[in-house]
């Protein structure tokens, strides 16, 4: 009997701790289908709020270190911008859409002649040419043989648009939480401490300073300067009285984000404007769309990397990466992740090289 009671006792140890186990599981389980549709704001939220923390806590000194008016006047101000360029460029991009949709319908839509220059283009400037001198000249031919083409064009930038404002409402909920994030910016920093402290050991707080400063330089050295070239092309693009100025510049944004030269979409702007414009006029947009263009590769080596000890290169790869795996969110998550792993890295090598030294005893004496 005695033998009998010795067997089932790490038995029942083993049932207990696999119950445990499924508990726990099917808890865990439990609670990320009950977030999972909060996790994309939540990440955005938590992205917003490290990215402009210290301009929060300026904002919490303007207010006499009243955090929760600070937090407030956050939330007001952040959805404000993001709201109020939305609907200017958003409505014009429509409008600019519907317009030449209802031109096109009508047989009403003129169309200048192209420069013989757009010959010269590589690889699509004999089609382009032969395309755009057909819709100068016949544009009911045109329409006929591209209809199928036109119409996904339309249908397909109408989608974006659209898309582009779901997006918005998105961030504006994630606004939201990063606002309530920052409102109790002191015991989310502690939760943060105690989580790299449990995963990193000793080199939590190098670890927790280089991932906020890869969030921040991310958010600068990416999302910065693609607004900045979005919104230094928007002021060429009015004062060159192009049309669909707005739709132009929410495409120069997405470009910008995806890490393409915005030249992608003011080139052929700028050879449009060569055709209706006079040449002064049309050399300075061409020579602003090229500056604007260029802009990041003077921008994101001082942006990109900056306050963190992780190289820029591998902030960027990341970034890349991140998004074409899992999206916008992933220019941010891509670069943490990867910046997380390269110093996993770093810690290994480090401790082998310090155990490998160890067991090396020096064999000449000088």
């Amino acid at each position: 009997m005695a033998n009998n009671n010795n067997i089932a006792i790490p038995s029942q140890q083993v049932i207990d701790t696999v119950i445990k186990i499924i508990a726990i599981v099917l808890l865990g389980t439990w609670c990320f289908d009950i977030i999972r549709p909060f996790i994309l704001p939540m990440a955005w939220g938590a992205i917003i709020a490290t990215a402009l923390f210290p301009l929060f806590n300026k904002m919490v000194s303007l207010f006499g270190n009243r955090i929760k008016a600070a937090a407030t006047v956050f939330a007001i101000v952040g959805i404000s911008i993001l709201v109020i360029p939305t609907i200017i460029f958003g409505g014009s991009a429509i409008e600019s859409i519907s317009a030449v949709s209802e031109q096109l319908k009508e047989g009403a839509l003129v169309i200048p002649h192209p420069d013989v220059s757009v010959k010269d283009w590589p690889f699509i400037g004999e089609k382009t040419y032969i395309a755009w001198e057909t819709a100068a000249t016949n544009l009911e031919a045109f329409t006929d043989q591209y209809s199928e083409q036109i119409k996904n064009t339309i249908s397909t930038l109408l989608g974006a648009v659209a898309s582009f404002g779901g997006i918005i409402f998105q961030f504006i909920f994630s606004m939201l939480i990063a606002a309530m994030f920052l409102a109790n910016s002191e015991s989310c920093i502690k939760g943060c401490h105690s989580f790299f402290k449990r995963l990193m050991g000793n080199r939590s707080d190098t670890v927790l300073k280089n991932t906020v400063a890869t969030v921040r330089s991310v958010g600068a050295g990416i999302l910065g300067i693609a607004f900045t070239q979005a919104m230094l092309a928007g002021v060429g693009l009015v004062l060159a009285d192009i049309p669909a100025a707005g739709l132009w510049v929410l495409l120069v944004l997405l470009v910008a984000i995806v890490q393409l030269p915005p030249i992608l979409i003011l080139g052929p702007i700028a050879a449009y404007y060569f055709s209706i414009a006079d040449t002064t006029p049309a050399v300075i947009f061409l020579v602003w769309s090229l500056l604007v263009s260029a802009s990041d590769a003077v921008l994101k080596p001082i942006l990109l990397g900056r306050g963190t000890d992780i190289p820029m290169l591998v902030i960027l790869i990341g970034a890349i990466g991140g998004m074409i795996f899992s999206g916008i969110i992933g220019l941010f998550t891509g670069a943490v992740i990867l910046s997380l792993g390269y110093q996993l890295m770093l810690m290994w090598l480090e401790q082998g090289s310090t155990e490998d030294e160890q067991s090396i005893e020096p064999t000449t004496k000088f």
